[in-house]
């Protein structure tokens, strides 16, 4: 899934930002009529994972002493977002603790920083307020503090049940361990609880992908997201590949992990609502997520964070020493911005709408994306439109192959 305001650790080329961090006036003009969230990247894991390439930071390595400041640097960039943002600022419907692993922070540490957000903003009500958390991190004291703050939803980071493919991705937990703290964070009154499962890690085979699935559906979540591994350049993974010791699953076998997921959770009583998720039901879907796929606005805050603004886009720097430093300084911690054209816009919005079971609507096509539309419902990546309600929604099989019919309705 992409993760829009995610910090990766490359970041892309853009505009000069200005030091005060504000907005064009015309970007600020619809503030508050589109749904508002906040994300927060938190940049420090205890190891990390061999196939990860995000902007994250572990003990011995430069950037993770940043740790002890980190905290007053997140409320420094929240009171630069209040300012930006007017003095009637939008109210945050969803907040959104990403990492790294956020739960590395002290429960009193995540309280504060979501505390500063509703000071100088407000939560929305009925907000929704989700921390990513590895499971070995996360202990019921801690969750029963999180959740008496205002904490609505966690997501935990699985992976796998499978022994030997947590140890190719090297992920810390053992097996068993993300069910025991799904148990613990419905003790302690979270009703939205996910978990996230990757496929495709070398070595795994269709058996190990189905007890995966079966073990995190053992956990009853309401919510659960599977991603293809990518061994992306730079990673230890890739070096891995590179050297001959690990083998990446060809196409074939991604589509039938694809597949496999589809069908052992739709007959487990999930619906997919976005390509990459599966919920119980509309109450369990991440509104953080789709406040991005549906064009929202939110401010991503922290080393890399990504934000978006009436149509602004900006990212910050990448390295938590330059991002404090920026924000000691009363300056902006941006690094550089952008605002797309129209062509732009309308391939993104036919991307991210296309990403939804709730598909695009066909009137916000051209006429050579509505003929493409036609086309590919013939052809069966497309469902056949519902001429009621004119949306073009994506097959299974076109879930596989978004790529090509997005370029084509975008036309």
């Amino acid at each position: 899934m992409p993760r829009l305001s995610r910090a990766v650790a490359r970041l892309p080329a853009g505009d000069p930002a200005p030091a005060d961090g504000a907005l064009p006036a015309e970007a600020l003009a619809g503030i508050g009529t589109r749904p508002f969230g906040f994300y927060v990247h938190v940049p420090f894991c205890a190891s990390r994972c061999g196939y990860c390439d995000f902007n994250t930071y572990v003990p011995g390595e430069r950037g993770a002493e940043q740790a002890g400041g980190y905290v007053d640097a997140v409320l420094a960039e929240i009171d630069l977002a209040a300012r930006v943002l007017g003095e009637d600022p939008p109210r945050v419907d969803t907040v959104f603790f990403g990492g790294g692993t956020p739960s590395l922070l002290s429960a009193d540490e995540l309280i504060r920083i979501l505390r500063r957000i509703d000071e100088r903003f407000g939560l929305a009500e009925g907000a929704e307020v989700t921390t990513e958390a590895n499971p070995e991190s996360v202990s019921p004291a801690k969750l029963t503090a999180l959740r008496e703050a205002g904490f609505t939803r966690l997501s935990l980071g699985m992976q796998s049940a499978v022994p030997r493919v947590l140890a190719t991705l090297e992920r810390a937990h053992s097996p068993g361990r993300p069910q025991a703290a799904v148990a613990e964070a419905r003790a302690a009154g979270f009703e939205q609880v996910s978990l996230d499962l990757i496929y495709g890690t070398p070595g795994e085979t269709a058996d190990d992908w189905r007890a995966s699935l079966d073990a995190a559906l053992s956990a009853s979540p309401d919510h659960l997201s599977t991603y293809s591994l990518i061994v992306e350049p730079g990673t230890r993974m890739a070096a891995q590949v590179r050297r001959g010791e690990l083998t990446v699953p060809g196409e074939d076998v991604i589509v039938d992990r694809f597949q496999t997921a589809e069908r052992v959770l739709a007959d487990a009583g999930l619906a997919w609502y976005e390509t990459c998720s599966w919920a119980t039901d509309e109450a369990a879907w991440c509104r953080h997520n789709l406040g991005y796929w549906g064009g929202g606005d939110w401010w991503g805050a922290g080393p890399g964070a990504h934000s978006h603004v009436g149509g602004v886009r900006w990212w910050n720097v990448l390295h938590p020493r330059a991002w404090t430093e920026r924000l000691v300084a009363g300056t902006s911690p941006a690094a550089a911005r952008e605002t797309p054209g129209d062509d732009e816009v309308r391939l993104e919005r036919v991307m991210l709408g296309l990403r939804l079971r709730s598909g695009v609507p066909l009137g916000a096509l051209t006429p050579v994306g509505r003929a493409a539309a036609r086309r590919h419902v013939a052809d069966g990546l497309l469902e056949p439109v519902d001429h009621a309600s004119g949306r073009a929604v994506l097959s299974l099989r076109g879930r596989l192959l978004a790529d090509p019919v997005t370029i084509d309705l975008a036309a």
